[in-house]
This record gives structure tokens, sequence and C-alpha cells, in this order.
């Protein structure tokens, strides 16, 4: 038998939360539907310092406060859930999952965007994306951080607090892309931290599936050197997890939604919120004016195909 509900929001991060706020708040039966835990890219977060009446908070117990708030209006939140495929024709939307089908009238995309892997195709079980989920494992031990931008330089600061012992940090360009204030935080942990630019990963170097060394190549001068190192964590950016809906949902060049200003997509009754969306800026705070607005939207849907009956 189906799940049945007014409201299915495909993801757990801050859009999603935000977007199942209002539509509780609006007596709207919502379900959220998480393959890993709630919290998306916040989560992953080591300092929020932009979020209103938050001078500092770790991302995760922003979340926490947040999924708290949502539990205690009703929404029903199903983590670790994988969703097979979705049905967007027809006025009910179905997920079909390990847990069987949810069908809703309205269907809330917020699926938002994964780490970008290294391009040479390497895994091995000391790859991450995420320092504070794993970061732990590194206590005084040697780390490579792939990626230059804020993600990359506040990262390794996290490691290095967390008792790393040593970063090298490596950008595919000539410069850093983090703020300076970053930078200057970084650089101020001295021999600590070594600092590469123009350097790519060309391989990794395993034994017995355990890293061992990784080997790096200047691409200015084509020199190569192999380091020794314990793990790695890679920031080089993001793409849209858009593979349940590409088929059908009108998508940008870079995989990105095409949502208009109620955040409504090409087809009716199916909203988006968050990093999937096509926008300029990409923060928490605009993730969440993204759910606010699918919510309200989706409300508005709804009255209309109920007045319509």
């Amino acid at each position: 038998m189906d799940n049945q509900y007014d409201v299915i929001i495909l993801g757990g991060g801050i859009a999603s939360m935000t977007a199942a706020i209002y539509t509780a708040q609006a007596n709207l039966k919502t379900v959220i539907l998480e393959k890993s835990i709630c919290g998306g890219l916040v989560n992953t977060t080591f300092k929020v310092t932009n979020f209103p009446s938050k001078t500092e908070i770790s991302g995760q117990e922003l979340m926490e406060q947040v999924r708290d708030q949502v539990e205690a209006l009703g929404v029903d939140i199903r983590e670790v859930i994988e969703v097979d495929s979705i049905s967007l024709k027809g006025d009910l939307k179905v997920a079909q999952t390990d847990e069987g089908n949810f069908s809703a009238p309205v269907m809330i995309l917020a699926t938002g965007r994964k780490p970008k892997a290294l391009p040479i195709g390497a895994e091995c079980e000391q790859i991450h994306y995420c320092a504070i989920c794993d970061g732990s494992a590194y206590k005084g031990k040697r780390v490579l951080v792939v990626g230059g931008g804020n993600s990359g330089v506040e990262e390794s600061q996290y490691l290095l607090s967390s008792g790393v012992a040593h970063i090298t940090l490596i950008e595919q360009m000539g410069r850093l892309f983090a703020s300076k204030q970053s930078q200057a935080e970084l650089r101020s942990h001295g021999n600590k931290v070594d600092v590469h630019l123009n350097t790519l990963v060309e391989a990794i170097l395993t034994k017995d599936g355990k890293l061992t060394q990784v080997q790096l190549k200047n691409t200015e001068t084509d020199t190569v050197t192999k380091l020794n190192i314990d793990g790695i964590f890679i920031y080089m950016g993001h793409d849209p997890q858009n593979g349940l809906f590409s088929e059908a949902v009108s998508l940008t060049p870079q995989g990105y939604i095409n949502a208009g200003a109620h955040m409504e997509t090409n087809i009716p009754g199916v909203f988006a919120a968050g990093d999937i969306v096509h926008k300029k800026y990409r923060q928490i705070t605009t993730a969440m004016h993204d759910g606010t607005i699918a919510a309200l939207s989706s409300a508005d849907y709804i009255r209309k195909i109920q007045h319509k009956i």
C-alpha cells in the first residue's frame, strides 16, 4: 500500500527542512525522503558564521536544531532510504523506494549537490569528502587536501584543530580562492601546512587496498613528486544530484533545475529548492529562501486543485 501524503520532499538539507516547516504549518501531511542522514552539506561545515541570530555555530549543531523543529511539527522524516525511481506524471507524484511507494499531489525536489571526485577515477577507504565526518581518524597523521577554495582551506583548519600532524594543500590553479582571512588563518599554522599551486593529483598509490602515497604533478614545470600520505580530503566543487529526474525536469546544460520565481518546474505540482536549482549564489540563507517559496507555492497549488474537485 502506498504511503499517501500531501507533499513529498526529496532530500534532507536546509532547503528541504525549511520547506517542511512551512508545509507542516499549512497543515499539509509532509514526508522527507533522505538517502543518508538529514543535514546535507551544512552538516559538513565546520563553522557557520553568517546565519542570522547565530554569531558562530557548527553546521551539525545548526541542523540538529532545525531537525528538532521540523520533527516537533509532525513531519515524517525518513532517513537512509533509497529512492529507486520517481514518477512525475499525472495528478499524483510517486517515489518508489526500498520501503515502499510514497505518493502525493506535490513533490519538492531538494536533492542538492554531491562532491566532485578526483578525475583519475581512483578510490580507496582513505579518500574522504568531509573533514568533520572522518577527520578524527587522522590524529597525528599526514593528510592531503585537494582544493584551494573556502571549503578546502577551512576544512584544513578543522583537520589541524582535530589533531592532524601535517596538511599538504594543493590547488590546480595558480592561486587560492578562499577568503584572505581564511588563508591567513591557515598559514598561521606555520610548518604544519604546505601549499602547492598549479598542482594536480596524478595517481593514487595503494598497498593491500590501503593508501600509501600520492603522485603529484606541477602543471607549470611538469615536475612529478611522490608524497607519503595517510588520507586525502577532496574539495573540488560539486555536481548536481539530478539522476532521479534528469529526463523529466527542465535542466540547464550544467544539470541544475530551471525553476521559476515561485520555484515551479516545467511539471505542474513539482517544485524545486536549494542547491539543485540554477542560481548564482548558494548559501544556507538562499536555500532557506528557496524552501520557503517552494512550500508556499506547494500549498497554493494544493488549494487550487482541491478547489477544482
